[in-house]
């Protein structure tokens, strides 16, 4: 059975950083388009990053660029999310998610189109 696990979260002050883990299971995140998303309290789940197979392609929503980093590493099939000037409205459960196919265009920020996810990690930024 795939399995993906979240790790990392915790409780920073703004400005500060974090990375966080998705470690993953029965299958190679190497070949596989993969995606962070996010989930506030009361909130719709947000697409956050995505890190296209063999790593070919990296993918940001508007409200990261420039402070988040996606990457993979594919000796430890991890990938990672590293946070830096973290910001209050960053604040969410963060979840990691294989998208379900690796052939034709992809939808990173479309929830639907990813088959796996982790329990996810909670971040918390305090002003």
């Amino acid at each position: 059975q795939v399995q993906l696990v979240e790790s990392g979260g915790g409780l920073v002050q703004a400005g500060g950083s974090l990375r966080l883990s998705c470690a993953g299971s029965k299958f190679s995140l190497s070949v596989a388009n993969m995606g962070w998303f996010r989930q506030a309290p009361g909130k719709e789940r947000e697409f956050v990053a995505g890190i296209s197979w063999g790593d070919r392609g990296t993918y940001y929503a508007d409200s990261v660029k420039g402070r988040f980093t996606i990457s993979k590493d594919s000796g430890s099939n991890t990938m990672y999310l590293q946070m830096n000037n973290l910001k209050p409205e960053d604040t969410a459960v963060y979840l990691c998610a294989r998208y379900s196919t690796v052939f034709g265009v992809v939808n990173w920020p479309e929830p639907s189109k990813y088959d796996y996810w982790g329990q996810g990690t909670q971040v918390t930024v305090s002003s």
